[in-house]
């Protein structure tokens, strides 16, 4: 089937005259250089952010700043002091259990948002420089 004859179609058409006149030069010996392109054709956008390409280069440690052991302290003593089982603290704030374990033991990951729910449930500040000290009711700061 000579080249005249491929279907003039779409991409399929072009993948295939490209496919056999580079297997044609193959076959008579020429050099022939093929590079695979990563995710061509694709819907996709991935952007190597600051950190990952620091990691690549290993110029600099990164790290997670932790839920520090002191905000570990005083989960437990406000759970027991609203009278709730961690398996209860973890129903009221809708979360996994291990969510609740890792903090109480400083080894979690530092995440506001489920400090605040903690933090709500057992009437006790978790951030900030008042840690261990009663929420005060009434109006929140806008």
């Amino acid at each position: 089937m000579a080249e005249s004859d491929w279907p003039k179609k779409g991409p399929m058409a072009a993948q295939a005259k490209a496919k056999s006149s580079s297997l044609a030069a193959q076959r008579a010996g020429e050099y022939v250089e093929a590079s695979k392109k990563w995710a061509a054709g694709q819907n996709k956008q991935h952007w190597i952010t600051k950190n990952t390409a620091k990691l690549d280069l290993g110029t600099e440690e990164l790290h997670q700043d932790r839920v520090s052991l002191e905000v570990g302290k005083v989960i437990p003593q406000g759970r027991q002091s609203k009278g709730l089982t961690q398996k209860a603290l973890v129903t009221k704030i809708n979360e996994k259990p291990q969510v609740v374990a890792d903090r109480e033991r400083g080894r979690a990951i530092s995440n506001n948002q489920v400090l605040g729910k903690i933090q709500r449930a057992i009437g006790l500040k978790l951030r900030g420089k008042d840690i261990g000290k009663p929420i005060e009711k009434g109006l929140r700061a806008k």
